[in-house]
């Protein structure tokens, strides 16, 4: 009897719980339902009163999925949530330069960075978020009797490829002006957001914030061309550089980059590489992604492409200038053979392709 007491104890011992594994890290989602269970009922209710109906419902499903949290989980949530509270209480005290000798001060100079993006990608999100629902025929009524410069405000807070339809809808001469419009626009103030969103809908709530949040530039202008059909790029670019051709050359650089070779089909890309110095070859790819090569060494003859790899390897101590300046004279090469309909680089809008 005492032997099997003292067997006891061990028998009993696999049945022990095991210590838990460590819980997978919480997606942003995760992280704001943590938040909303750590509220309790009463405070949560007051955030839901300032979300939209689907920002609530989805919170709220995640509150129902997320079971059980460990205190170590909690605590790094509503960590999460304080930064980005003190974060907008910042911006909107003082603004982003405000703010960001606030947050570096508390944070470090790399935290701050990251905070004031988010901040600011969600003040723009916010901004017309109810035009940004709608689809490109209900945006296009809404602007169609609108200035040119109202109309480039507000088309520089929607998706490019929703811009890109409405502009394509514009008559030929306001397309110029709201293209211009966009590309030189930097920073807006709420102010001036606030009264356009007033224009646009009666369901205009205020901006929480007084800093300036970039929105448009050429960057964005060269997305929405990127989307837009042929016709309409060719016009805008005919009447941009009539009067400016610095901002239209601008824009063609940005929107057809060297990467976007790998979206070239391969009788295109056998088509340039024709044209192209050898040596702007070799330079161009010291600095390009493998997708890049693997296109180019496979639109090359076997004895050019020998030719390229053997230069690769003794091409060293190489200027990133020097590179980027052998990947322009390409990209100009692939703008040129396709003004000549010589090559297809596709596009959005109406690009469709007939094999």
């Amino acid at each position: 009897m005492p032997e099997a007491a003292a067997a006891a104890p061990e028998a009993a011992a696999p049945q022990r719980a095991k210590p838990a594994k460590p819980q997978a890290k919480l997606t942003s989602a995760q992280r704001a339902a943590a938040v909303i269970i750590a509220l309790g009922a009463e405070k949560a209710s007051k955030l839901y009163q300032h979300m939209e109906p689907e920002e609530v419902e989805q919170l709220t499903l995640e509150v129902a999925k997320l079971g059980f949290l460990d205190s170590e989980q909690t605590e790094e949530a509503l960590s999460d949530y304080y930064r980005m509270c003190m974060t907008n209480k910042a911006v909107t005290e003082g603004g982003l330069e405000y703010a960001r000798a606030v947050l570096e001060k508390a944070f470090g100079a790399q935290a701050a960075e990251d905070l004031l993006t988010k901040v600011t990608k969600s003040l723009k999100n916010r901004q017309f978020a109810f035009m940004n629902k709608a689809d490109v025929k209900s945006l296009y009524s809404a602007l169609q009797g609108e200035r040119p410069q109202t109309i480039a405000l507000v088309l520089s807070h929607m998706d490019a490829d929703k811009a890109a339809g409405v502009i394509a809808q514009l008559d030929e001469e306001r397309q110029v002006a709201v293209v211009e419009g966009i590309a030189n626009i930097d920073s807006v103030s709420p102010a001036a957001v606030k009264i356009v969103e007033a224009e646009m809908s009666k369901q205009f709530s205020s901006i929480v914030t007084s800093a300036d949040v970039k929105v448009g530039g050429v960057d964005y202008v060269a997305d929405i061309m990127n989307n837009l059909d042929r016709a309409s790029e060719k016009n805008i670019f005919d009447g941009l550089s009539s009067y400016n051709a610095e901002l239209a050359d601008e824009i063609r650089k940005r929107m057809f980059v060297f990467e976007d070779i790998v979206t070239m089909d391969d009788r295109s890309v056998q088509r340039f590489v024709r044209d192209c110095d050898p040596r702007d070859l070799v330079l161009a790819l010291k600095a390009a992604n493998s997708e890049v090569a693997n296109k180019l060494f496979a639109n090359m003859s076997s004895r050019m492409a020998q030719s390229i790899r053997d230069d690769l390897e003794i091409t060293t101590n190489v200027r990133i200038k020097d590179v980027e300046a052998a990947q322009q004279r390409i990209v100009d090469i692939i703008r040129n053979l396709e003004e000549r309909n010589e090559i297809i680089i596709l596009k959005g809008g109406k690009d469709d392709i007939i094999a």
